[in-house]
């Protein structure tokens, strides 16, 4: 994998995030926060979780190896999170700008939640941050269509489509 292709699929993350957050900005706070018993809960939960992801793969790359994921219950409301999440991603895109090709390829060593230990490229691990973010994505969108909300397609294709 390339920085070419790293950054394409950054890029793409950040556009189909962004669609995502755009809809759940349209979703009143009951909803938003409301347990529709998914794998995370609700939207909120679903969404937090994702942040809380990239925060700590983000920390990770940074060698830093944090011991819990983020609180949900910390994230109250959907502007805060937001709010949050634009700061993440700046920074994010600031580490991904640092990266060489030599980086990128090299091992990178880091410490699971329960702390084990894992050695892995650093591709492996951006690459999986971007595909945990799809999956959860697609939850998202199942719990939109549950309270009545029409999502918006995030599909890699659509992104290629885009960039026409």
């Amino acid at each position: 994998m390339t920085l070419t292709n790293i950054n394409t699929l950054i890029d793409f993350d950040k556009w189909a995030t962004n669609r995502i957050l755009d809809i759940v900005a349209t979703v009143p706070q009951d909803q938003y926060a409301k347990n529709l018993n998914s794998s995370h809960g609700g939207i909120r939960g679903t969404l937090v979780h994702t942040y809380s992801s990239d925060w700590v793969w983000l920390e990770r790359w940074k060698g830093v190896s944090p011991t819990a994921p983020l609180k949900e219950e910390d994230y109250p409301d959907f502007p805060f999170l937001k709010s949050k999440w634009d700061t993440l991603r700046a920074e994010r895109d600031a580490f991904i700008a640092s990266l060489t090709e030599q980086k990128l390829k090299e091992p990178l060593s880091y410490k699971d939640i329960r702390g084990n230990p894992y050695t892995q490229p650093l591709w492996h691990l951006i690459q999986h941050v971007v595909n945990h973010s799809t999956y959860h994505r697609g939850q998202v969108v199942t719990m939109l269509r549950q309270i009545n909300v029409k999502p918006v397609a995030t599909d890699l294709v659509a992104y290629y489509r885009q960039l026409k």
